[in-house]
């Protein structure tokens, strides 16, 4: 006569049993880890000639903007201005909106601080 231990290792249920932690155990594994959002310092200094109007942040690889992040003011030529922002991927698509609606856009590593400076050279995007 076998014990209780022994028929339950010869059984199916102690194959479901182990079939079931293997899959969670590879469940674990498989599903991404989410990635902590931190705070990224941006100065914006804008050395060019047209007034900032809007400044949105986008992930690098898309046009998915954000808000915009001045929350109705403005960069003034010759003004910086500093913005703290949580940000969750490696780099970020920083994108500007002048007073002529022209975009401009540089993309940046998502470290603890980063400054764009917009001079006049800055290439713009005005739809044209």
């Amino acid at each position: 006569m076998t014990n209780l231990p022994d028929r339950f290792l010869n059984s199916k249920m102690y194959f479901r049993v182990l079939m079931l932690v293997v899959g969670l155990c590879m469940l674990g594994v498989l599903i991404p880890r989410s990635t902590a959002t931190s705070a990224l310092n941006i100065s914006i200094v804008n050395n060019g000639g047209s007034e900032i109007l809007h400044f949105y942040l986008s992930p690098a690889d898309n046009d998915n903007w954000g808000p915009d992040q001045l929350n109705e003011t403005t960069i003034s030529p010759g003004a910086t201005r500093n913005l703290e922002v949580s940000w969750d991927q490696s780099t970020v698509k920083l994108v500007a909106e002048d007073q002529d609606g022209c975009f401009l856009n540089t993309t940046v590593a998502a470290t603890a601080s980063q400054v764009w400076t917009i001079t006049s050279e800055t290439p713009r995007d005005c739809g044209r």
